[in-house]
């Protein structure tokens, strides 16, 4: 007979969770990367779903078109448009909740094939440190890499308006400079 009080009786065993498929075309130049849909979004099967969250209010912002009212197949639209695409580090995890802190026994996404079949992306910005943890092996890879304040409300630290002067300098670049800053902003197209 096994103990009631033993950690294997106790402990609560989370589904493993599984992320999306890349917003991509074939005109995708730039690669946004979160860390893993937060509950809202694996939901509504939707990125960025969670009302909160910053992400299409700063896409607003710098593409200069409200995305925030449009339908969300049209947002997409909007972004393969100006060559940017969406995926998460991440193809599953498991996870109790939203919070990247949460994240437990992430496996990677298959970004090998993505650049096989995807030669056009450069440039990845990472959406918060969590996914830009594996920033390096992107570089050696010779991508340019970029990471952006996350869009997460759960990152307090910093204002909107912070975030979108990185957020401009980010996706109005045609190349990332080697330091980007809310200054570089204006050496931006």
């Amino acid at each position: 007979m096994t103990d009631p009080n033993s950690p294997q009786e106790t402990e609560i065993q989370l589904p493993v969770l599984q992320g999306f498929p890349p917003v991509i075309g074939e005109h995708t130049h730039t690669l946004i990367l979160g860390s893993f849909p937060g509950q809202a979004s694996l939901q509504a099967q939707q990125y960025y779903a969670f009302r909160h969250n910053q992400f299409w209010r700063l896409l607003s912002a710098v593409l200069e078109r409200d995305l925030q009212t449009l339908p969300y197949a049209e947002r997409i639209i909007h972004l393969n448009v100006h060559g940017i695409g969406l995926w998460d580090v991440f193809r599953s995890c498991v996870r109790q909740g939203s919070l990247d802190s949460a994240i437990r026994d992430g496996q990677l996404n298959d970004f090998g094939s993505l650049q096989l079949r995807y030669p056009g992306v450069r440039r990845l910005c990472f959406n918060g440190k969590t996914a830009a943890k594996i920033e390096r092996h992107f570089q050696q890879r010779g991508y340019q890499t970029l990471v952006l304040p996350s869009s997460s409300p759960a990152y307090a630290a910093m204002r909107f308006e912070e975030k979108l002067s990185y957020w401009q300098a980010a996706l109005h670049c045609s190349s990332i400079p080697p330091s980007i800053s809310p200054q570089s902003h204006s050496n931006c197209i």
